[in-house]
């Protein structure tokens, strides 16, 4: 089981309410895979603290190349973090928040996460704030 765990690429988590928790334990695992290439956590009551983790992770993950945060709690803090992650994250090339409202300013986060960040290709979100 152990090297199952090791060589996934792909998690699939939608609608298990992990939670801030559930995202913590999940950003320490990932430690210890170096393999992962999609993670996709919608409808997982993700809020501040498990945004924090996922952005600390994008700074440092290199295999990581798309993550799905749809239709969590991220908000303007978590838009920020994201953000500053992205400046310095040269792997992930798409990133879904779809029905997360983070407002005006969290599309400004991302808009200048993206002056620096020439590897995203897709920023998909539903929220009418997001026009870079």
């Amino acid at each position: 089981m152990e090297d199952s765990i090791l060589t996934l690429t792909t998690l699939d988590l939608t609608s298990n309410e992990i939670g801030d928790d559930g995202a913590q334990h999940l950003g320490d695992a990932l430690k210890y895979n170096t393999n992962l290439t999609t993670l996709i956590l919608e409808h997982n009551e993700i809020e501040i603290d498990g945004v924090q983790r996922f952005a600390d992770i994008l700074q440092h993950y290199t295999t990581l190349t798309t993550l799905n945060l749809g239709f969590n709690e991220i908000g303007v803090v978590g838009a920020q973090q994201l953000g500053d992650a992205l400046k310095h994250n040269t792997t992930l090339t798409t990133l879904d928040l779809a029905g997360n409202d983070f407002g005006h300013a969290g599309a400004e986060h991302f808009g200048n996460a993206l002056k620096h960040n020439t590897v995203i290709a897709t920023l998909s979100s539903s929220t009418q704030y997001l026009d870079l």
